[in-house]
Protein backbone atom coordinates (compact mmCIF):
# COMPACT_ATOMS: atom_id res chain seq x y z
CA UNK A 1 0.00 0.00 0.00
CA UNK A 2 1.45 3.47 -0.87
CA UNK A 3 0.09 6.76 -0.33
CA UNK A 4 -3.06 5.13 0.98
CA UNK A 5 -3.75 3.06 -1.96
CA UNK A 6 -3.29 0.10 -2.65
CA UNK A 7 0.07 -1.01 -4.58
CA UNK A 8 -2.46 -2.52 -7.38
CA UNK A 9 -6.47 -2.72 -7.51
CA UNK A 10 -7.74 -5.85 -9.50
CA UNK A 11 -11.67 -5.35 -10.49
CA UNK A 12 -13.73 -8.42 -10.91
CA UNK A 13 -16.65 -6.20 -13.04
CA UNK A 14 -17.21 -3.05 -13.30
CA UNK A 15 -20.41 -2.18 -13.10
CA UNK A 16 -22.54 0.73 -11.36
CA UNK A 17 -21.37 0.52 -8.21
CA UNK A 18 -18.16 -1.05 -8.64
CA UNK A 19 -17.80 1.94 -11.80
CA UNK A 20 -18.70 4.91 -8.80
CA UNK A 21 -16.32 3.49 -6.45
CA UNK A 22 -13.40 3.41 -9.15
CA UNK A 23 -14.66 6.63 -10.68
CA UNK A 24 -14.23 8.26 -6.95
CA UNK A 25 -11.08 6.68 -6.03
CA UNK A 26 -9.49 8.29 -9.69
CA UNK A 27 -11.13 11.41 -8.38
CA UNK A 28 -9.43 11.61 -4.93
CA UNK A 29 -6.09 10.20 -6.28
CA UNK A 30 -5.23 6.92 -7.38
CA UNK A 31 -2.72 6.47 -9.73
CA UNK A 32 -5.21 4.67 -13.03
CA UNK A 33 -1.92 2.95 -13.75
CA UNK A 34 -2.27 0.76 -10.24
CA UNK A 35 -5.94 0.03 -11.25
CA UNK A 36 -6.59 -3.48 -13.79
CA UNK A 37 -10.33 -4.24 -14.49
CA UNK A 38 -11.84 -7.95 -15.81
CA UNK A 39 -14.75 -7.38 -17.79
CA UNK A 40 -15.03 -9.72 -20.46
CA UNK A 41 -16.63 -7.29 -22.81
CA UNK A 42 -13.32 -5.73 -22.80
CA UNK A 43 -14.76 -2.18 -22.92
CA UNK A 44 -12.53 0.72 -21.48
CA UNK A 45 -13.48 1.60 -18.40
CA UNK A 46 -11.70 5.30 -17.69
CA UNK A 47 -8.28 6.65 -19.36
CA UNK A 48 -5.02 4.86 -18.00
CA UNK A 49 -6.62 2.16 -16.48
CA UNK A 50 -6.18 -1.13 -17.89
CA UNK A 51 -8.72 -3.62 -18.98
CA UNK A 52 -8.89 -7.42 -19.64
CA UNK A 53 -11.23 -9.52 -20.78
CA UNK A 54 -9.69 -12.18 -18.97
CA UNK A 55 -7.61 -13.67 -15.93
CA UNK A 56 -3.94 -13.10 -15.79
CA UNK A 57 -1.66 -15.57 -15.18
CA UNK A 58 -0.38 -14.02 -11.88
CA UNK A 59 -1.69 -10.89 -9.90
CA UNK A 60 1.44 -8.27 -8.90
CA UNK A 61 2.76 -7.71 -5.61
CA UNK A 62 0.29 -5.76 -3.31
CA UNK A 63 -2.99 -6.30 -5.07
CA UNK A 64 -6.21 -5.65 -3.74
CA UNK A 65 -8.95 -7.58 -5.67
CA UNK A 66 -12.70 -6.07 -5.49
CA UNK A 67 -15.34 -8.16 -6.68
CA UNK A 68 -17.52 -6.58 -8.35
CA UNK A 69 -19.41 -8.55 -11.00
CA UNK A 70 -23.09 -9.99 -10.53
CA UNK A 71 -23.27 -12.39 -7.30
CA UNK A 72 -24.49 -15.41 -9.39
CA UNK A 73 -20.85 -15.33 -10.49
CA UNK A 74 -19.02 -16.44 -7.73
CA UNK A 75 -18.67 -19.84 -8.80
CA UNK A 76 -17.42 -19.41 -12.20
CA UNK A 77 -14.91 -16.18 -10.62
CA UNK A 78 -14.05 -18.11 -8.07
CA UNK A 79 -12.55 -21.37 -9.51
CA UNK A 80 -10.40 -18.90 -11.82
CA UNK A 81 -9.16 -16.47 -9.58
CA UNK A 82 -8.86 -18.26 -6.09
CA UNK A 83 -6.00 -19.78 -7.46
CA UNK A 84 -4.20 -16.37 -8.34
CA UNK A 85 -4.48 -15.63 -4.15
CA UNK A 86 -2.33 -16.06 -1.63
CA UNK A 87 -1.89 -15.02 2.27
CA UNK A 88 -1.42 -11.91 1.30
CA UNK A 89 -3.97 -10.91 -1.20
CA UNK A 90 -7.02 -8.93 0.70
CA UNK A 91 -10.36 -9.20 -0.41
CA UNK A 92 -13.07 -6.75 -0.51
CA UNK A 93 -16.78 -8.23 -2.34
CA UNK A 94 -19.80 -5.65 -2.71
CA UNK A 95 -21.94 -9.12 -3.73
CA UNK A 96 -25.07 -8.95 -2.25
CA UNK A 97 -26.56 -12.08 -0.27
CA UNK A 98 -22.95 -13.52 -0.49
CA UNK A 99 -21.61 -14.14 2.64
CA UNK A 100 -18.33 -14.09 4.60
CA UNK A 101 -18.16 -18.58 4.94
CA UNK A 102 -19.53 -18.30 1.39
CA UNK A 103 -16.11 -16.06 -0.09
CA UNK A 104 -13.83 -17.74 2.71
CA UNK A 105 -15.09 -21.20 1.01
CA UNK A 106 -13.93 -20.11 -2.39
CA UNK A 107 -11.16 -18.42 -1.70
CA UNK A 108 -9.53 -20.36 0.86
CA UNK A 109 -6.11 -19.41 0.51
CA UNK A 110 -6.66 -15.15 1.44
CA UNK A 111 -6.73 -14.50 5.30
CA UNK A 112 -8.20 -10.85 4.50
CA UNK A 113 -11.42 -11.38 3.38
CA UNK A 114 -14.07 -8.18 4.13
CA UNK A 115 -17.69 -8.05 2.78
CA UNK A 116 -19.05 -3.79 1.67
CA UNK A 117 -22.01 -2.73 0.49
CA UNK A 118 -22.13 0.48 -0.56
CA UNK A 119 -24.32 2.71 -1.73
CA UNK A 120 -24.30 4.89 -5.18
CA UNK A 121 -23.48 8.12 -3.94
CA UNK A 122 -20.26 6.92 -3.17
CA UNK A 123 -19.45 8.13 -6.68
CA UNK A 124 -19.48 11.60 -5.07
CA UNK A 125 -17.81 10.76 -1.96
CA UNK A 126 -21.26 10.91 0.00
CA UNK A 127 -22.48 7.57 0.22
CA UNK A 128 -22.37 4.94 2.50
CA UNK A 129 -20.83 1.78 3.19
CA UNK A 130 -21.50 -0.86 5.59
CA UNK A 131 -18.78 -3.22 6.36
CA UNK A 132 -18.10 -6.73 7.93
CA UNK A 133 -15.62 -8.83 8.70
CA UNK A 134 -13.88 -12.01 10.98
CA UNK A 135 -11.29 -12.13 13.38
CA UNK A 136 -9.08 -14.16 10.78
CA UNK A 137 -9.19 -10.36 8.91
CA UNK A 138 -6.00 -8.91 10.56
CA UNK A 139 -5.69 -5.34 12.03
CA UNK A 140 -3.96 -3.95 9.39
CA UNK A 141 -6.05 -5.38 6.39
CA UNK A 142 -9.08 -3.48 8.26
CA UNK A 143 -6.83 -0.20 8.37
CA UNK A 144 -6.39 -0.71 4.81
CA UNK A 145 -9.80 -0.78 3.84
CA UNK A 146 -10.66 1.68 6.17
CA UNK A 147 -8.09 4.07 4.16
CA UNK A 148 -9.78 2.56 0.85
CA UNK A 149 -13.29 3.40 2.03
CA UNK A 150 -12.46 7.29 3.40
CA UNK A 151 -13.01 8.82 0.07
CA UNK A 152 -16.34 6.95 -0.67
CA UNK A 153 -18.75 8.28 2.64
CA UNK A 154 -19.58 7.48 5.87
CA UNK A 155 -17.93 3.76 6.55
CA UNK A 156 -19.69 1.44 9.03
CA UNK A 157 -18.52 -1.90 10.55
CA UNK A 158 -21.41 -3.99 11.19
CA UNK A 159 -20.76 -6.18 14.13
CA UNK A 160 -23.16 -9.39 13.08
CA UNK A 161 -23.03 -10.28 9.63
CA UNK A 162 -27.24 -11.06 9.94
CA UNK A 163 -27.56 -7.00 10.06
CA UNK A 164 -26.29 -6.88 6.52
CA UNK A 165 -29.30 -7.69 4.57
CA UNK A 166 -31.29 -5.41 7.04
CA UNK A 167 -28.25 -2.24 6.57
CA UNK A 168 -28.86 -2.86 2.51
CA UNK A 169 -32.48 -2.48 3.14
CA UNK A 170 -31.74 1.12 4.51
CA UNK A 171 -28.39 2.63 2.81
CA UNK A 172 -27.82 0.07 0.02
CA UNK A 173 -31.87 0.86 -1.51
CA UNK A 174 -32.27 3.96 0.40
CA UNK A 175 -31.44 6.19 -2.20
CA UNK A 176 -34.02 4.40 -4.65
CA UNK A 177 -36.92 4.82 -2.10
CA UNK A 178 -35.47 8.58 -1.71
CA UNK A 179 -35.18 9.48 -5.35
CA UNK A 180 -39.64 8.01 -5.61
CA UNK A 181 -39.90 10.20 -2.66
CA UNK A 182 -38.68 13.34 -4.56
CA UNK A 183 -40.89 12.36 -7.46
CA UNK A 184 -43.80 11.98 -5.78
CA UNK A 185 -43.12 15.01 -3.82
CA UNK A 186 -42.77 16.68 -7.16
CA UNK A 187 -45.60 15.22 -8.55
CA UNK A 188 -47.63 16.42 -5.52
CA UNK A 189 -46.84 19.80 -6.04
CA UNK A 190 -48.09 19.51 -9.60
CA UNK A 191 -51.08 18.01 -8.25
CA UNK A 192 -52.27 21.41 -6.46
CA UNK A 193 -51.46 23.25 -9.29
CA UNK A 194 -47.20 24.04 -9.58
CA UNK A 195 -46.39 23.78 -13.16
CA UNK A 196 -44.38 20.52 -13.59
CA UNK A 197 -41.11 21.47 -14.62
CA UNK A 198 -40.85 24.06 -11.57
CA UNK A 199 -42.36 21.46 -9.04
CA UNK A 200 -39.58 18.98 -10.35
CA UNK A 201 -36.74 21.23 -9.60
CA UNK A 202 -38.24 23.02 -5.96
CA UNK A 203 -38.82 19.32 -5.11
CA UNK A 204 -35.51 17.88 -5.56
CA UNK A 205 -33.63 21.61 -4.29
CA UNK A 206 -35.59 21.33 -0.81
CA UNK A 207 -34.90 17.79 -0.28
CA UNK A 208 -30.58 18.38 -0.96
CA UNK A 209 -31.25 21.41 1.19
CA UNK A 210 -33.14 19.91 4.09
CA UNK A 211 -30.74 17.07 4.05
CA UNK A 212 -27.53 19.60 3.83
CA UNK A 213 -29.24 20.93 6.61
CA UNK A 214 -29.97 17.75 8.74
CA UNK A 215 -26.31 16.19 8.23
CA UNK A 216 -25.13 20.13 9.73
CA UNK A 217 -27.78 19.87 13.12
CA UNK A 218 -27.26 19.22 16.78
CA UNK A 219 -30.50 18.11 17.02
CA UNK A 220 -32.48 15.11 15.28
CA UNK A 221 -34.00 14.91 12.39
CA UNK A 222 -37.49 14.89 13.87
CA UNK A 223 -36.30 17.47 15.64
CA UNK A 224 -35.68 19.96 13.40
CA UNK A 225 -39.38 19.17 12.07
CA UNK A 226 -41.00 19.98 14.72
CA UNK A 227 -39.03 23.26 15.02
CA UNK A 228 -40.34 23.81 11.29
CA UNK A 229 -44.12 23.43 12.36
CA UNK A 230 -45.65 26.70 14.15
CA UNK A 231 -48.64 25.45 16.25
CA UNK A 232 -51.26 26.04 13.67
CA UNK A 233 -49.47 26.61 10.74
CA UNK A 234 -49.21 24.84 7.30
CA UNK A 235 -46.26 22.87 7.70
CA UNK A 236 -48.10 21.58 10.98
CA UNK A 237 -51.30 20.77 9.22
CA UNK A 238 -48.94 18.76 6.66
CA UNK A 239 -47.18 16.77 9.20
CA UNK A 240 -50.37 15.80 11.19
CA UNK A 241 -51.23 14.08 7.80
CA UNK A 242 -48.21 11.89 7.38
CA UNK A 243 -48.15 11.18 11.54
CA UNK A 244 -51.89 10.23 11.43
CA UNK A 245 -52.06 6.42 12.59
CA UNK A 246 -47.80 6.90 11.97
CA UNK A 247 -48.77 6.03 8.23
CA UNK A 248 -45.49 6.90 7.21
CA UNK A 249 -43.54 4.73 9.43
CA UNK A 250 -45.64 1.68 8.08
CA UNK A 251 -44.67 2.53 4.90
CA UNK A 252 -41.30 2.70 5.31
CA UNK A 253 -40.62 -0.23 7.57
CA UNK A 254 -42.96 -2.51 5.27
CA UNK A 255 -40.61 -1.32 2.71
CA UNK A 256 -37.38 -1.93 4.23
CA UNK A 257 -38.84 -4.92 5.16
CA UNK A 258 -39.45 -6.14 2.19
CA UNK A 259 -36.08 -5.32 0.87
CA UNK A 260 -34.30 -7.10 3.33
CA UNK A 261 -36.57 -10.10 2.87
CA UNK A 262 -35.86 -10.41 -0.66
CA UNK A 263 -32.02 -9.83 0.65
CA UNK A 264 -31.89 -13.14 2.95
CA UNK A 265 -33.87 -15.20 0.16
CA UNK A 266 -31.59 -14.59 -2.34
CA UNK A 267 -28.41 -15.40 0.34
CA UNK A 268 -30.67 -18.49 0.94
CA UNK A 269 -30.37 -19.20 -3.30
CA UNK A 270 -33.81 -18.12 -3.54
Amino acid sequence: MTGGWPDHLFLVGCGNMAGQMLARWIACGLDPARVTVLRPSGRAVADGVTVVADYPAALPRGTTILLGMKPYQIAEVARALAPLCTADTPIMSILAGTTLNELRSRFAAATDIVRAMPNLPVGLGQGVVALFTDDRTSPAARSHIDALIAPLGLAEWMADEMLFNRVTALSGCGPAFLFRFVDALARAGEAIGIPADQAARMALATVQGAANMAAGAQVSPAALADQVASPGGMTREGLNILDADDRLLVLLTDTLAAARDRGEAMARGG
